[in-house]
């Protein structure tokens, strides 16, 4: 992940979630995600602390969907193959603080 004061502009960040494959699938208290554009495909393992979902106002049935979007919130910023391999969702606010406030704005758009 790269910090919120770089990249390539919005309209190519925009690029990345609109063209990307994202598949997410549950590993126990880990979820393994594949994100997928042409012929570049990277795979990521993350972890949701369960105080997350209280402070982006989320449902714990829905960490799937929590995990899905960040990951569209991320492709917003950078291309997948700058996302961190393995890692924790809390720690996205660290590199692009608007993270939290973001997923309440989108928490009542999950399924």
């Amino acid at each position: 992940m790269k910090s919120s004061t770089a990249g390539t502009g919005a309209d190519s960040a925009r690029r990345w979630v609109a063209v990307a494959d994202i598949s997410v699938t549950a590993q126990g208290s880990a979820f393994s995600v594949r994100v997928r554009d042409g012929a570049v495909a990277t795979s990521h393992t993350v972890t949701v602390p369960p105080e997350l979902f209280d402070a982006v106002g989320w449902d714990r049935d829905h960490a799937e969907m929590l995990v899905r979007t960040s990951f569209e919130f991320l492709l917003e910023r950078e291309p997948p193959t700058s996302i961190l391999s393995s890692f924790s969702l809390d720690v996205i606010g660290s590199y692009f603080p608007e993270y939290r406030s973001e997923m309440k704005a989108r928490a009542g758009h999950g399924p």
